[in-house]
């Protein structure tokens, strides 16, 4: 599938998932997310990314780490590398991981979409 991420004015960054019955501060991309977003997005403030729980070429790899209930239904993710150079990012993943996806996916396959 294939998402938008954007910054607003406070640069928050957020997923844009229109079809979410929540809140929109429920799709603020925090705790290492949005630093992942700012080195993907190079400065533009927008970036759009193709997301997989299956390998796809060119596709680097969030890996599940452990589940964190204790912060509110989530996860944390750990990105290795990015374009083949590594990074060791940790990230946490809040619940609506789990909307788009059905639960907490092992990995989440990821690339940039120019657009």
């Amino acid at each position: 599938m294939k998402l938008r991420f954007y910054q607003d004015p406070d640069t928050r960054w957020y997923v844009d998932l229109p079809a979410w019955p929540g809140a929109k501060a429920d799709l603020e991309m925090v705790a290492g997310a949005d630093t992942m977003l700012e080195y993907m997005s190079e400065g533009t403030g927008e970036v759009h990314l193709y997301l997989s729980t299956d390998p796809f070429e060119g596709a680097d790899e969030l890996k599940l780490r452990e589940l964190a209930f204790e912060l509110g239904n989530g996860a944390f993710y750990l990105l290795k590398s990015y374009k083949g150079i590594e990074i060791n990012l940790d990230m946490w993943l809040c619940d609506v991981t789990k909307w788009v996806f059905g639960d907490f996916p092992k990995s989440i396959f990821i690339s940039k979409v120019e657009v």
